[in-house]
């Protein structure tokens, strides 16, 4: 019965994984700028973590300093790790007018980190759609905004930031991607789909528990009607 028994823990075990995930994409669904994930095993079995790079909806928000991508392409931002990556433009000013991302993390222009007068934030920045920072007019800096040809290279890395597990000289500037100040890019997780997907992810993971107790049973039966034997 072993070989009978691993046959549904392997499947127990898969499925376990593929809710994880789910459960991780449905906590996230109001994070901005966040890219769903999807499981898959190869022959070996070994799990293999995918990314939607889906567009996700664009949402207004008044705020100057937010900003949206529609299109390919990554806001870069300097952490004490080195630079990640990340979708989630809503940015603020530290105390320095230093613009930072949710977690203190500067952001970069082509110029290096962007430091903007407070004082002239409200009425006088603009951003327009290729990313060109300006104060009355005058351009400050431009978001560095860039891709990679390979994109599964891309690693998720907490505080919604990616790691490129490459080299930095692949990244590619991007060319056709627009740039929306006042607004920012939602989530693309479709709940109601997602929801979908957990329920059927739970009614195999229900039928390889099933499976499991029914060789157990059949296991343990053997073994008290071979102990009846005289």
């Amino acid at each position: 019965m072993i070989l009978e028994m691993t046959r549904p823990v392997q499947g127990g075990l898969r499925q376990e994984r593929k809710l994880e995930t789910v459960s991780n994409n449905l906590a996230n669904t109001d994070t901005n700028g966040f890219k769903k994930d999807s499981i898959s095993f190869d022959e070996k079995y070994k799990a293999q973590i995918n990314k939607d790079y889906a567009q996700g909806d664009i949402k207004t928000t008044g705020n100057p300093l937010d900003v949206a991508l529609s299109g390919e392409g990554f806001f870069k931002i300097d952490t004490q790790e080195g630079i990640k990556y990340t979708r989630n433009g809503n940015f603020t000013l530290d105390s320095n007018g230093t613009l930072v991302d949710q977690n203190g993390n500067p952001v970069m222009g082509q110029g290096g980190g962007i430091v903007i007068d407070a004082d002239n934030l409200e009425h006088d920045l603009t951003i327009n759609q290729i990313g060109e920072m300006m104060i009355a007019g005058e351009i400050i800096d431009t978001l560095d905004i860039v891709t990679f040809a390979d994109l599964e290279k891309l690693e998720r890395d907490g505080q919604n930031l990616l790691s490129y597990k490459g080299e930095t000289t692949n990244e590619i500037q991007v060319e056709n991607t627009v740039v929306q100040q006042k607004a920012l890019e939602k989530s693309n997780i479709v709940v109601v789909e997602e929801m979908v997907r957990m329920i059927d992810y739970q009614r195999m993971f229900e039928t390889f528990t099933k499976s499991m107790m029914t060789f157990d049973e059949i296991d343990s039966k053997a073994i008290n009607d071979i102990g009846k034997l005289r």
